[in-house]
């Protein structure tokens, strides 16, 4: 156990969010402890109080509590199954001297936790270094059981850059979900607040987001503003429908939960999919039943951001998982009949107006 300590941030670290910072600092550190030691006011910025959500900046000085001492490092670092490296260099899309951009798969974590050992994206980075000295790191993260685009930076400054970008949202993602039934309008809005129900395992598994209306924000002080924008592209009947999902905020289950609250979760969601899970064609259960997969369909599916040196901008895409493919095969939905952005009303033949409202 450390003693009580005076960090100062140093210039090489940037500004950067006070949780990040000190998980950097301390590898022992997770994102719970540190919360908890900001909550109770064991963490302290130049004096004063701080959240683990505020900026950090070189030159400020932390108070660091006492810490238990570091563990062992990772087994990541001792090694990395061939089998996986292969795995997780043939999920890159694109990469230069500065970024890389993967294809995350459904079911791989981007962060470890309890009992995942190594077996996720930033544990696995010792096969993205291609030669670097240093391993890339994350920028953004992706649930586990969601596919898609993840941009890993390959030098602490480019990290910096893209993650300002991402925090200021100067970027653009679209998913692809299936979601029970049809949304009404046909392109809209959800802008419920977010807040974190505990879970029943000891650790606090199982937690799930619930939605606040925004009139009621007040009444919950951590309750986090939300906001996604949704447009239904394709139908089947009433039944199931393909829709595309822009998350303006980037909250924690941001897309299932506000899918779920607006009577329409996406296929596969075991969590907030409803106590039955069946789908009966009325907007709600997340299962289809039949040859439909019961993995979570959803699928960062469009990134476009300025890429931080070049300042020219990226745009990616990436193709289904297997099991959304396959679902998109058997309901006669085809990926290249919709647009890219089906936010972009100059997309849509005929559309003069906002698509889906009357």
């Amino acid at each position: 156990m450390s003693s009580v300590q005076m960090v100062t941030v140093s210039e090489a670290e940037g500004e950067q969010r006070l949780d990040r910072w000190m998980k950097k600092r301390f590898a022992q550190l997770t994102q719970g402890a540190v919360e908890k030691m900001c909550r109770t006011g064991q963490v302290r910025v130049d004096g004063a109080r701080a959240k683990a959500s505020d900026r950090v900046a070189p030159g400020m000085v932390v108070r660091v509590p006492p810490l238990p001492d570091a563990p062992p490092p990772p087994r990541a670092e001792a090694g990395i199954s061939d089998a996986d490296a292969r795995m997780i260099q043939d999920c890159v899309i694109f990469k230069d001297q500065h970024l890389i951009v993967l294809n995350k798969p459904a079911g791989l974590p981007s962060q470890g936790g309890s009992g995942l050992d190594h077996r996720h994206v930033d544990g696995l980075t010792p096969a993205l270094m291609f030669g670097y000295k240093e391993k890339p790191k994350l920028v953004h993260r992706l649930d586990k059981d969601t596919s898609g685009l993840l941009v890993l930076a390959r030098t602490d400054r480019v990290a910096r850059a893209l993650s300002e970008a991402f925090r200021h949202r100067n970027t653009r993602k679209i998913y692809w979900a299936a979601v029970a039934g049809v949304p009404n309008p046909k392109m809209g809005s959800i802008k419920f607040a977010l807040m974190k129900a505990p879970g029943h395992g000891k650790a606090g598994e199982g937690e799930k987001m619930v939605c606040v209306h925004p009139a009621k924000m007040k009444d919950y002080p951590d309750a986090k503003r939300a906001h996604t924008d949704y447009s239904v592209m394709e139908v089947l009947g009433t039944r199931v429908s393909w829709v595309g999902l822009a998350p303006i905020t980037g909250r924690t289950h941001q897309l299932r939960a506000h899918m779920a609250e607006l009577g329409h979760p996406i296929i596969g969601d075991g969590k907030y999919g409803g106590s039955s899970q069946e789908n009966l064609g009325d907007g709600w259960g997340s299962q289809l039943g039949g040859e439909i997969s019961r993995k979570l369909h959803l699928h960062a599916r469009l990134l476009s951001f300025e890429h931080p040196i070049t300042k020219k901008m990226m745009t990616f895409t990436a193709p289904l998982p297997d099991h959304m493919a396959k679902t998109w095969k058997t309901l006669g939905w085809d990926v290249n009949s919709v647009p890219p952005d089906p936010f972009d009303l100059t997309n849509w033949p005929g559309v003069t107006g906002p698509r889906g409202r009357g």
